[in-house]
């Protein structure tokens, strides 16, 4: 290959990587409106919730306990007086940090096992795919419930046991696109005009090896949700007095029949948060595959193609095919 050809098959793949936004704003589009509704609501809940609260969401009132709807307390309180409003709120913030801290954590520390086995090779790459294999191998709960009963129960206890569970899976997952990535074309240019290792790992090799992941944790999040819930509901995770959905479902058990809505409003909530994120994570997941045509769309595509001229028969092959998958020369 020349100093030519390396240079434009760099050049071709940052251009790739300029459209990927016009690409992410496609697949939203794609998702259905009531998850995207959903997601936003409870990221903007998440961010700016405990700001809205109308009162302390862990300030006890027994003058007012189990209250209905009111002016005051909007969506009444619960078995100590506490505002149901301004707990569902704080609630909310509590499982977007957890969601974002186990699954940024789990990409970080996937991300670097993956890219350091893959790059490497040999025995490094055995023995960490061993080890990441041994963590994909014992089941999430039972693993979870080693850390917690090991550190105790506790919120952070709780994101580093998900944490653990959740890692080798994106370690996996970026150790197979770094062994693909490595024998691309535009890689191997890279090394001939004589970039350095480091800026082909950082700017060409790293950004497309995550990036699957990324679409891989949309996926995960809702399943994050309901473990974080769980955990609280078993009373592993969030302690009392603080506001968690599993753990306001654990307070309003015991007075379901009289007062259903202090089980109905957070189950509610986050039943609304887990079905909205597995919406979104499958629709960025199935738009990455590839989708059949119809022939009348084909027959679309041919009709624009150049007449076939005389010792063109191979590249008409070539422009069949690009047409076929929608691509220009």
């Amino acid at each position: 290959m020349s100093l030519a050809e390396a240079e434009s098959e760099i050049v071709l793949s940052d251009g790739s990587r300029a459209r990927s936004g016009a690409r992410i704003t496609r697949q939203l589009r794609r998702v259905p409106l009531p998850a995207l509704v959903a997601v936003g609501l409870f990221i903007v809940i998440g961010v700016v919730g405990p700001w809205l609260a109308p009162h302390d969401p862990n300030q006890v009132d027994l003058a007012s306990v189990r209250q209905s709807f009111s002016g005051e307390h909007w969506l009444g309180t619960d078995a100590l007086g506490r505002d149901e409003l301004s707990r569902l709120l704080t609630a909310a913030r509590t499982s977007l940090v957890a969601i974002a801290l186990v699954l940024g954590l789990s990409i970080l520390i996937g991300a670097v096992v993956g890219v350091v086995a893959g790059v490497t090779g040999g025995i490094v790459d055995e023995v960490l795919m061993r080890l990441t294999d041994v963590g994909l191998s014992v089941p999430s709960l039972v693993m979870a419930l080693a850390v917690l009963g090991a550190r105790g129960p506790g919120y952070y206890n709780m994101i580093l046991a998900l944490t653990l569970c959740w890692w080798p899976a994106y370690a996996r997952l970026t150790r197979v696109a770094v062994v693909s990535l490595r024998q691309q074309p535009h890689i191997e240019a890279t090394r001939l005009i004589g970039v350095p290792p480091l800026t082909v790992l950082v700017r060409h090799l790293l950004p497309p090896a995550v990036a699957p992941t990324l679409v891989f944790a949309s996926g995960d999040a809702g399943f994050v949700a309901l473990a974080v819930a769980t955990f609280s509901f078993l009373g592993l995770g969030l302690q009392p007095p603080g506001a968690e959905w599993g753990q306001m479902l654990v307070d309003g058990l015991l007075t379901l029949e009289r007062y259903p809505m202090l089980v109905v409003l957070p189950g509610l909530a986050l039943t609304l948060t887990i079905v909205g994120l597995n919406l979104l994570g499958e629709a960025l997941a199935l738009d990455s595959l590839p989708r059949n045509i119809s022939r009348r769309t084909l027959r679309r595509r041919i009709a624009k193609l150049p007449p076939l001229g005389v010792g063109r028969r191979v590249d008409r092959v070539d422009e069949l095919t690009d047409a076929y998958f929608g691509r220009t020369r």
